[in-house]
């Protein structure tokens, strides 16, 4: 059971653990779109759990399912709209699969081919459970619109193929944001708990944001997470690690290797500068974290992403 419940990258790790054939393939980006149609589900179909570690939108134009996070089920039905991001377990089941597309990407893509402020613009990216919303027929058209050249786009090779994507996914969230959550409330948003696990996630986010910026010379540790929100660090770890399934150790780790890549991708600042901003006394130790966390060096990564042409 353990071995099914392990945290995936991308929808193309969850589909190859779960043995389902579909033209997915593994690249650069962690982007994928496709109908569900395509994958071949026998149907009646229901996975087994899992992690994601990615956002994913679903569109469902004909087809019938449900989705289960931690112990919140929900139905999803004809010109529904689903949401969810990274961290709980869930399951996912079909009855009925007619045209039904997913879009995933991870926070990586979001801040290469959006803006690194993409958080800000759509905050209810950050938040923990959203509820399927049924769409109009004229919003759900509108949608589909735009998804369909996402998809269309997908399938092509163009040397700008991630870039028109992430112009067309902007477009698409803004509608959606417009559309269900400019006010948004997120499950359980009254439940305490999930106070604090929004709350962390949002000056997670920024302080990692001022650390890119050099806006701010200190990296914050588990204790500065909890003085702002005057908590028990003990307690914002046990709340943090039952709510999301991650440590608050982890989300940090994270959030420090993305932004790491982001910088040795998008800027010349210097390797030891790098290490600096992130908290390592050396550049040396940073190295060392960095090449253990993605398999490379930070100048092997920045040298790569320099000679592949995409950005």
């Amino acid at each position: 059971m353990e071995e099914n419940r392990k945290q995936v990258k991308s929808l193309y790790e969850l589909y190859q653990r779960l043995h389902l054939g579909t033209g997915l393939v593994p690249g650069l980006e962690n982007f994928a779109i496709l109908n569900l149609k395509d994958v071949g589900f026998a149907l009646p179909y229901r996975s087994k759990p899992f992690r994601p570690d990615y956002f994913s939108f679903l569109f469902v134009k004909a087809g019938r399912g449900a989705y289960t996070i931690d112990n919140q089920s929900f139905e999803v039905a004809p010109q529904a709209i689903y949401f969810t991001n990274p961290s709980n377990y869930r399951t996912f089941g079909w009855t009925e699969i007619d045209e039904v597309y997913l879009i995933t990407f991870d926070e990586e893509f979001l801040k290469k081919y959006l803006h690194d402020d993409v958080f800000d613009n759509f905050p209810f990216l950050l938040t923990e459970t959203l509820s399927p919303k049924k769409a109009t027929p004229v919003f759900y058209r509108k949608v589909e619109g735009i998804y369909r050249l996402i998809h269309k786009e997908y399938n092509t090779t163009g040397p700008n193929k991630y870039k028109i994507i992430g112009n067309l996914l902007s477009v698409l969230l803004f509608y959606i944001k417009g559309y269900f959550w400019e006010d948004y409330s997120p499950i359980d948003e009254g439940n305490r708990k999930s106070q604090i696990v929004r709350s962390f996630k949002q000056l997670l986010e920024r302080h990692y944001r001022d650390l890119g910026a050099g806006k701010n010379a200190t990296v914050y540790r588990v204790q500065d997470y909890a003085d702002a929100q005057r908590l028990h660090a003990g307690y914002l770890s046990s709340v943090i690690k039952s709510k999301t399934g991650k440590s608050i150790q982890s989300w940090i780790a994270g959030k420090t290797t993305s932004l790491a890549k982001s910088m040795l991708q998008h800027s010349e600042i210097p390797i030891k500068e790098i290490a600096a901003r992130l908290g390592f006394s050396e550049a040396a130790h940073f190295s060392n974290y960095f090449k253990k966390q993605t398999g490379v060096s930070p100048t092997i990564y920045r040298e790569s992403h320099r000679n592949s042409g995409e950005d």
